[in-house]
């Protein structure tokens, strides 16, 4: 007979919450200090000194890639940027989506598996920002690490329609059209006066972020290391 203390909704891994804290206390702290609730007439600015001091400035990794230096205050904003966004928005969908996609991918991952998709995607967006030329803008924000975890999902559909005997395009189908949206306001944002190709240029973080979670996946799953290993020993 069914527990009917058990609750019809699975709790979230407590991974997704730790991704996502820091990202809601950054944003109440900032929030607050832009309404004047908090720290005075300075904490207007608190938004543009945070994304100074924790945003990845693409600049600063092509000179660190140039001198072969990597000071730590350059390489932890690999890691920090995704805590500080532009906007109070876009904090509300990149923790919506953090915690949608955790909860789905963390029905199946490992919690560290989560973590891993995560701050790989980040990282690899940065980088692959980075590679873009003319890039200055500074990349803020967790959306990489959340196409990292559209990886994880999607891998997932794919994984199914292969075990279904279906075609698998399909799985592909929402990182499509995401992507597809993504693009074509990146182009609209050049358009404008003034406009400089980073603004348009985000879209690559997020593809390279996806790419990573979708590869990374393969080695993160349940079993994963195991059947890369059987398969390269059979070959």
């Amino acid at each position: 007979m069914d527990n009917p203390n058990t609750s019809p909704i699975n709790p979230l891994p407590a991974v997704v919450w730790i991704l996502v804290l820091p990202m809601i206390a950054m944003e109440i702290v900032i929030s607050a200090g832009t309404g004047g609730l908090v720290g005075g007439p300075t904490a207007i600015g608190w938004r543009l000194e945070a994304l100074q001091r924790f945003a990845f400035a693409p600049q600063y990794m092509r000179m660190m890639l140039e001198t072969n230096s990597w000071p730590l205050d350059g390489v932890m904003r690999l890691f920090t940027y995704p805590v500080v966004s532009f906007s109070t928005t876009e904090t509300v969908f990149v923790v919506v989506l953090t915690l949608a996609l955790g909860k789905f991918v963390g029905e199946v991952f490992r919690w560290w598996a989560i973590l891993a998709l995560f701050m790989v995607g980040s990282v690899a967006g940065a980088l692959a920002y980075s590679a873009v030329p003319g890039t200055q803008v500074a990349l803020a924000g967790g959306y990489p690490g959340v196409y990292a975890l559209i990886g994880g999902f999607t891998w997932l559909l794919w994984r199914h329609q292969r075990a279904m005997g279906h075609s698998q395009v399909t799985a592909f189908q929402l990182i499509g059209f995401l992507l597809l949206i993504r693009i074509v306001f990146g182009i609209g944002g050049l358009m404008f006066p003034g406009a400089s190709i980073s603004r348009g240029m985000d879209w690559v973080a997020e593809l390279a972020g996806f790419a990573a979670g979708f590869a990374l996946s393969f080695l993160v799953s349940p079993g994963g290391w195991a059947g890369l290993h059987q398969r390269m020993r059979g070959r």
